[in-house]
């Protein structure tokens, strides 16, 4: 019965590191499908989203009552960009324009370069990079376009009528942490207006992952795999490039940043890490409410409607231009 009882025993053991080796199998199948799953998740939502050329309407300035000369740049990587220049008697400054990832055009801001015209600054609107008539056909949100700036701002620093004046960048969205990413990089950059910039693609991707119900841990765990994947297609010197680092390289130039509490295209929580790299570095301007564009729908064209809005963003220029 001994022999028996023993022979028992040794079958029940095998038994469970059978059972023990066949959980953890499972188990390490189970971690390598959902490691599957969050990586495949940022290709998957970005690859339309980035490669693509942006075919934005062009309005006309005459739509805004305003003269427009068309100017076409060369970005140093080789990429043409069409831009505008609407000039001001004896300005005081230069702006430069940017917008969003996949709209507006940048021409909607001719009423913008109206009012700043009307108040003593000229401007030039670019149209960014695979977006309307420039050239190119992937858009590297952010991570490149201040190469686009950087031709604005040659050309502005070779017309002898804007010699000595202070060159300013006021972007959107996409054009925001563009802008950001723009005054980091180009030190002939005098001043910065940006609105609702996201404070780096990751963030925002991995912020707006909650804004659709899906828990802060698996967006948390997923934010590496956007950066993965945008080193992939970038290049992973590419992501040293991003507004989080490049707002703390002010150095004492004046920057104005916008947003709204509501913000349901780029969270709020990006201007909060913005004001925590780098506090006290810039002046802000805050709506409650959803104002992604932060000037009310109804006074886009004629943004001096906007008078809170309009007010701040003429302050701003006039304190420090």
């Amino acid at each position: 019965m001994g022999i028996v009882t023993g022979s028992m025993n040794i079958t029940r053991v095998k038994r469970k590191r059978s059972a023990g080796r066949i959980v953890l199998i499972a188990a390490a199948v189970l971690a390598v499908l959902i490691i599957a799953a969050l990586a495949a998740i940022p290709p998957l939502v970005m690859n339309d989203m980035i490669h693509i050329h942006a075919d934005v309407a062009t309005l006309s300035p005459a739509q805004f009552g305003v003269e427009a000369k068309e100017v076409w740049l060369a970005a140093e990587d080789g990429i043409s960009l069409i831009s505008w220049e609407v000039q001001a008697d004896d300005p005081r400054g230069v702006v430069i324009f940017l917008s969003g990832i996949h709209n507006p055009s940048v021409t909607a801001y001719f009423g913008h370069a109206k009012m700043l015209s009307e108040n003593g600054y000229s401007s030039l609107l670019i149209e960014m990079r695979a977006h309307g008539k420039s050239e190119g056909d992937k858009i590297f949100l952010g991570t490149r376009e201040y190469l686009d700036t950087r031709a604005g701002v040659e050309y502005i620093l070779s017309r002898s009528e804007y010699k000595d004046l202070p060159v300013i960048v006021f972007g959107v969205s996409m054009g925001g942490a563009a802008a950001i990413n723009s005054i980091g990089e180009i030190p002939e950059l005098d001043g910065l207006i940006s609105i609702s910039a996201f404070s780096s693609w990751p963030d925002v991707f991995c912020d707006s992952m909650v804004n659709m119900g899906i828990p802060g841990f698996i967006a948390k765990i997923d934010k590496p795999f956007v950066k993965l994947y945008m080193g992939l297609e970038y290049g992973f010197g590419s992501l040293r490039v991003n507004p989080l680092d490049e707002i703390k390289k002010l150095n004492g130039r004046p920057a104005l940043l916008m947003h709204s509490t509501g913000d349901s295209q780029v969270p709020y929580r990006s201007f909060e890490r913005l004001q925590k790299a780098a506090p006290g570095q810039f002046d802000m301007f805050i709506r409650e409410g959803d104002y992604h564009f932060i000037c009310r729908d109804e006074y886009f064209d004629e943004p001096w409607k906007d008078e809170e809005y309009a007010g701040a963003i003429l302050a701003f220029l006039k304190k420090n231009f």
